[in-house]
């Protein structure tokens, strides 16, 4: 089970103590309640009180390679994309999905390349910007 809407660090703990397989740090894209912390802003704070016992995703406001690589740098797993996609979808089908998941990988490259942030090459993001080379 994965719990989505966690914004605060105690919320994250209680996921882990009732056996959650992962949490999504969101704030439904600040529809819901427009005063929230952002995903950004909570993710930090989560990271640092769970990072290891649960998977976290992240959500809300991700738009192209550079938010995905800020989610990961902020402590997030992986990311979840709504908007950017349904959007690609809706304008070109297949196609539209395609490019737009072309167009973030090749964003993440280039983000992790100017940054000069050292991973591990076992890392997921690293192996989908090289392995094609």
């Amino acid at each position: 089970m994965v719990i989505k809407g966690i914004l605060d660090a105690d919320d994250a703990r209680d996921a882990v103590r009732f056996g959650a397989d992962g949490i999504v740090v969101s704030n439904h894209g600040g529809r819901q309640l427009d005063g929230v912390l952002s995903s950004a802003r909570a993710l930090p704070m989560i990271a640092d009180a769970v990072k290891g016992d649960i998977t976290i995703l992240a959500d809300s406001g991700i738009r192209s390679g550079l938010d995905v690589v800020r989610m990961i740098a902020l402590g997030a797993d992986s990311v979840l994309l709504g908007r950017a996609y349904l959007y690609a979808l809706a304008t070109a089908g297949q196609a539209g999905v395609e490019n737009l998941l072309a167009l973030i990988k090749k964003e993440m490259c280039v983000a992790m390349t100017l940054t000069g942030r050292k991973v591990s090459l076992k890392s997921a993001v690293i192996r989908w910007c090289w392995r094609d080379r």
